[in-house]
């Protein structure tokens, strides 16, 4: 039974290709000899199928033919995807410690290029844990090769070489403010967290109100930390520097970003909403201050959550002797302030130091991202930006409490939206991306993100090929989409590698 379903799961990937040939998706008449979306063919997916199996018996002339047949199929890729207008189509894959079986690799592999991909986005970093040997491993993180015998084993450097003998780009996928329970709770780490003006961190607002992730659901994995901490930034620098030794064709910074509670907990409208109330964010807000009378005010603000016109009052006589208004970094004083209304110079200074507090999250978030892809860009390693389009918005008096500025991160990395858009149909698609685009300078790489899978809609979304059609014709300066993830596309496949399956026997 499973080996029918399997079966069918197989033909499906290529039935996409003869369906979309009758819809008129391929408009050139010049493509003709390749199919839609560069997807393999019943009988090319059989006839490789065959040889992989054949290959693993120790059959040196299978092997050869199996990798005869590799080499074609790439070859046939590589010029497919140059006269498409989508250049490149990626997919996002979280790898498992089974995929270092005799095989497993190669068969995941041969899956995705079957289906016209020409790049992907290994998860190389999330939840705490990394996808390098445990020998080879920074301090801070475990590794996901966990199985015995398996300490040496470097899946991300095989994946990286048995991807590009099959065509495909491999870019490093990596989390980065969320660094994972597993670090959260070791007591060297806890001052390494984010802090809000509740005393909350991410792991005690899990349990108060939950937290988003990409797709909505609850993560209990989820911790995020203080952009500020210095032990935070040491420890995520080594880690980079470690992943980009594989070489990897680029590398992609995922939770740029502060967590977001549900409910009224998704908008930030107050200082103490903001995850500035660890040690070092503390530390840093207040070196912004260009006088005394600035530091003072910035430090009541913090602590109390406003400031009174009492406290106006206080701090011109705490430093009388020092002539001008409060100064912090960005500010302009009003126009002959120190003669303003006392009550009117308080609700100015009030929001001129909710500003700069909203600023100051901001920019702790900018600078943790420009460190982190630091040691990939060294190398010349391709960087890119994973963000949500709607996270740098203002709503209402108050901001998205992601505060995830992507307007403002570095030039140097390409831009990845995930355009998860949920109405039936793919007008919010398209909107995020055209939000996305007129943001873009005209030489920015911007590669959306979408979730679904092909030919049925899921989760109220459309499938892939109506939502890239969509985008195309919105915004046809794109050329590169990805789609998430590997796990919608093929889930018993998912399951299998998971849990060291092979299609119905352990």
């Amino acid at each position: 039974m499973k080996r029918h379903r399997y079966l069918r799961q197989r033909v499906m990937s290529a039935i996409v290709a003869t369906t979309l040939i009758g819809q008129g998706f391929w408009s050139h008449p010049a493509q003709a000899e390749f199919p839609p979306y560069c997807q393999q063919t019943t009988e090319g997916i059989a006839r490789k199928e065959t040889a992989r199996k054949a290959a693993q018996k120790d059959d040196k002339n299978a092997q050869k033919h199996y990798k005869t047949l590799v080499a074609e199929r790439a070859d046939q890729l590589r010029k497919c995807r140059n006269q498409n207008w989508l250049k490149t189509q990626a997919i996002w894959i979280r790898l498992y410690p089974c995929d270092i079986q005799p095989g497993a690799l190669e068969e995941v592999l041969d899956r995705i290029v079957d289906r016209g991909y020409n790049q992907i986005n290994v998860e190389v970093f999330y939840n705490g844990q990394v996808l390098l040997p445990q020998a080879d491993n920074p301090t801070a993180w475990n590794s996901v090769v966990k199985l015995p015998g398996s300490e040496n084993v470097d899946l991300l450097a095989q994946a990286i070489q048995k991807g590009r003998e099959r065509g495909l780009s491999v870019y490093a996928w990596m989390f980065s403010m969320n660094f994972g329970y597993t670090y959260a709770i070791r007591p060297d780490r806890e001052a390494a967290l984010a802090k809000n003006g509740q005393g909350q961190t991410s792991l005690t607002m899990n349990t108060i109100a939950g937290l988003s992730t990409e797709l909505g659901a609850f993560n209990p994995d989820e911790a995020f930390i203080d952009p500020y901490n210095p032990q935070a930034r040491q420890d995520y620098a080594q880690l980079v520097a470690a992943i980009a030794k594989r070489r990897p064709d680029g590398m992609l910074f995922d939770y740029i970003r502060y967590p977001r509670g549900t409910g009224g907990a998704s908008i930030a409208n107050k200082v103490k909403d903001l995850w500035i109330y660890g040690d070092a964010a503390q530390q840093a807000i207040l070196q912004r201050a260009l006088n005394d009378k600035g530091r003072e005010l910035i430090k009541r603000f913090i602590q109390r959550g406003s400031i009174s016109a009492a406290d106006v009052v206080a701090v011109d006589k705490l430093y009388a002797n020092q002539p001008g208004p409060p100064m912090w970094q960005g500010r302009i004083p009003a126009v002959n302030e120190s003669r303003i209304p006392i009550a009117n110079r308080a609700a100015i200074l009030r929001l001129d130091l909710w500003r700069f507090s909203v600023a100051h999250a901001m920019q702790g978030v900018v600078d943790f991202l420009a460190a982190g892809a630091a040691p990939a860009q060294r190398l010349g390693i391709p960087t890119g930006a994973v963000f949500f389009p709607e996270a740098n918005q203002n709503v209402g008096q108050g901001f998205d409490s992601r505060l995830q500025p992507w307007d403002r991160f570095p030039a140097s990395l390409e831009w990845h939206p995930m355009s998860y858009g949920v109405c039936g149909n793919t007008t919010c698609i398209v909107n995020q991306v055209r939000r996305v685009l007129g943001q873009a300078s005209s030489q920015k790489q911007v590669k959306p993100v979408l979730a679904g899978i092909w030919q049925q809609s899921i989760s109220n979304r459309p499938p892939l090929e109506m939502q890239m059609e969509a985008i195309r014709q919105a915004g046809p300066q794109v050329n590169s989409i990805s789609h998430f993830a590997y796990s919608w596309q093929e889930p018993l496949s998912d399951r299998q590698r998971k849990y060291c399956q092979v299609r119905g026997r352990l």
